[in-house]
C-alpha cells in the first residue's frame, strides 16, 4: 500500500493495488507524504468505503472530529468484531462515529435525547444491547463523559445494522413498528408490557422476527385445523392478531401470511391468561 493522502496523524488514505482504502493506526500518518509506502505493521485497521458518498462523509468527519476520538472509535470497532467474530458492515464507521461524537457533545452541553424504544430494542436485540452497553463504557472512559441509558438503545441499533448489512433506516422503522404494535396490544388486553416478563419478551421478539420474515418473504406454514381451533377458542386474541397483521401490512406495504395469525394468537393468549390469573 502507498499513501494517497494523509487525513491526520492517525488516519491516511492509501492505494492498495488500485483500491482506495482508509488505514488507521496510532501515528501512522505522522510525517508521511503522498507516494510513500505504508508501514503496515503500524496499521491497526483498514477498510474500504465503496460508497463514494460515505467516503466523503467520513473524510468530513475526520476534519471535525479530534484524533483521540477517532482512535477511541477504532478501538470500539475492534471490540465489536472480536465479540461477534465477524467483519462489520463498514457503514458503521461513518454512522456510529458521527452519532457518538455528537452524542458526547450533547452530554457536555447538558442536552439529552430521549429514547422511546429502549425496551423494544433490548428485547429484540439482547446481544447487541449488551455489546452497546460495554462499548459506551469505553467511550465514557475515552471522553470522561457519562452517557445516558437511552444511548445504549441507539448504539445497539447501529450494531445490529452493521452485523446484518441492513440499513439503519430499516432497523429503526422495524423498531418503531414493534413499539406501535406493543401499544395496540396493551390497549386491547388492558396490560402493560413488562421487559422482565418472559412471555412479554417472547412476544416482542416474535414481532421483530415476523417483520423480518415479511420483509424478506420468508413464509411459515401452519395447520388449517389449528387456525380454526384458535379462532373458536380464543376469539379476542385471534381478532387482535389480525388487527396487528393489518398494521404490519400497511406499514411494510407487503402481504402478511395467514400463518402469522396462529403464532400471534398463541403469544397473545399467554398474556391474556396471565392478566386474568
Amino acid at each position: 500500500m502507498v499513501v494517497k493522502k494523509v487525513l491526520n496523524n492517525n488516519v491516511i488514505i492509501a492505494d492498495d493495488n488500485g483500491n482506495e482504502v482508509i488505514v488507521t493506526g496510532k501515528g501512522l500518518g505522522f510525517g508521511k507524504k503522498q507516494g510513500e509506502t505504508v508501514d503496515e505493521s503500524g496499521a491497526e485497521k483498514f477498510f474500504v468505503l465503496q460508497d463514494k458518498k460515505e467516503q466523503e462523509q467520513y473524510k468530513q468527519l475526520l476534519i471535525e472530529v479530534d484524533e483521540a476520538f477517532i482512535g477511541c472509535m477504532n478501538e470500539c470497532m475492534t471490540m465489536l468484531e472480536k465479540r461477534f467474530h465477524v467483519k462489520l458492515y463498514e457503514h458503521i464507521h461513518v454512522a456510529l462515529t458521527d452519532h457518538l461524537y455528537y452524542a458526547v457533545h450533547r452530554q457536555k452541553q447538558g442536552l439529552e435525547v430521549r429514547n422511546p424504544f429502549l425496551t423494544e430494542t433490548e428485547l429484540a436485540y439482547p446481544a447487541e444491547f449488551q455489546a452497546a452497553r460495554e462499548l459506551l463504557l469505553h467511550v465514557e472512559k475515552c471522553t470522561s463523559t457519562p452517557m445516558p441509558e437511552g444511548e445504549v438503545g441507539f448504539v445497539a441499533l447501529h450494531i445490529h445494522s452493521a452485523l446484518t448489512s441492513r440499513s439503519l433506516e430499516e432497523v429503526n422503522q422495524h423498531t418503531k413498528l414493534v413499539s406501535t404494535l406493543a401499544g395496540v396490544i396493551e390497549d386491547n388486553l388492558g396490560l402493560t408490557m413488562n421487559a422482565k416478563e418472559l412471555d412479554h419478551q417472547r412476544l416482542l421478539r416474535h414481532l421483530h422476527q415476523a417483520i423480518e420474515r415479511i420483509q424478506y418473504n420468508d413464509d411459515k406454514e401452519e395447520p388449517e385445523s389449528l387456525k380454526k381451533v384458535l379462532k373458536d377458542e380464543y376469539p379476542l386474541c385471534y381478532n387482535l392478531s389480525w388487527k396487528l397483521i393489518k398494521i404490519m401490512q400497511h406499514a411494510l406495504k407487503k402481504p402478511v401470511p395467514e400463518s402469522e395469525a396462529v403464532y400471534l394468537t398463541l403469544h397473545l393468549q399467554r398474556l391474556a391468561r396471565q392478566r386474568n390469573e
